[in-house]
């Protein structure tokens, strides 16, 4: 998939229209430490329940998941997490580009500014994860602690670096309250975030499609219990040797001897 033209100079970097403090930094930002969010994303993201029903927004997202597979396959990114963008950036709608909500056939004025016109809400997708920050086509971590990471850098690090939770992860559950960047550069700690966080739509999701799920990350790792089953075998040794090996047959021998006393 590819746009049917694409301007000169096209933007894919938040830098250079927004500053650091909320919305998304091309490359880590300095002291932001990405393990130490996605461990955080992890355990907020057991702790968390919903503060209100999704179910509408949960069961429109999932009905269109095989639109939303057609860009999985191109990008390698899961489709659930295709779906949260698509609403978190402009409502579903499949007038409007995934990068920014701007429309797919004309060329994107908002950041990332320059993008397209595309054939299709599909290759304005691929376009979307493949060449704009934060680059999701190269993320690998898709435990669920690495796939909240991912949303929250897709709208801004600069929550993390206030060490709140992002509204647009946590929106929509007992994890946020309040606290906004209304515009660039701008926080304001008593705006509420009305919009569903991505996080909140996943939960609801999984309630609705039971294939949805996330391979255990490094947090899931430590906390899981060991398995229950078996014990281990006695390790082999000259006083318990080996079925079948030499040892046990001349330990059998020595046996039948000793028995014959």
């Amino acid at each position: 998939m590819r746009a049917t033209t694409q301007s000169r100079n096209p933007v894919c970097s938040k830098t250079e229209a927004a500053s650091l403090s909320g919305f998304f930094y091309e490359g880590t930002p300095p002291l932001m430490d990405l393990n130490s969010i996605a461990d955080a994303n992890a355990r907020r993201w057991e702790r968390a329940n919903l503060t209100r029903s999704l179910d509408a927004t949960a069961r429109r997202l999932v009905a269109a998941r095989r639109r939303y597979q057609v860009v999985e396959a191109a990008t390698g990114v899961p489709w659930p997490i295709i779906a949260v963008i698509h609403e978190r950036e402009s409502s579903q709608s499949w007038a409007r580009s995934l990068a920014q909500g701007d429309p797919w056939d004309r060329v994107s004025v908002h950041v990332p500014a320059g993008r397209g016109p595309f054939a299709s809400w599909e290759d304005a997708a691929v376009d979307a994860l493949v060449n704009c920050a934060p680059h999701a086509a190269r993320w690998r971590d898709w435990s669920i602690g690495g796939a909240l990471t991912l949303l929250e850098q897709y709208n801004g690090l600069g929550y993390a670096r206030r060490g709140v939770p992002s509204p647009y992860v946590w929106a929509g559950t007992d994890q946020y309250r309040a606290g906004k960047y209304v515009r660039d550069g701008v926080y304001d700690p008593q705006a509420v975030d009305r919009q569903p966080g991505c996080a909140g739509l996943l939960k609801a999701m999984m309630e609705i499609d039971a294939t949805i799920g996330f391979p255990p990350g490094l947090v899931e790792a430590q906390e899981r219990p060991p398995d229950s089953g078996p014990p281990a075998p006695t390790p082999a040794s000259i006083r318990h040797p080996a079925k079948g090996s030499i040892g046990a047959l001349f330990a059998a021998l020595v046996k039948r001897l000793l028995g014959n006393r």
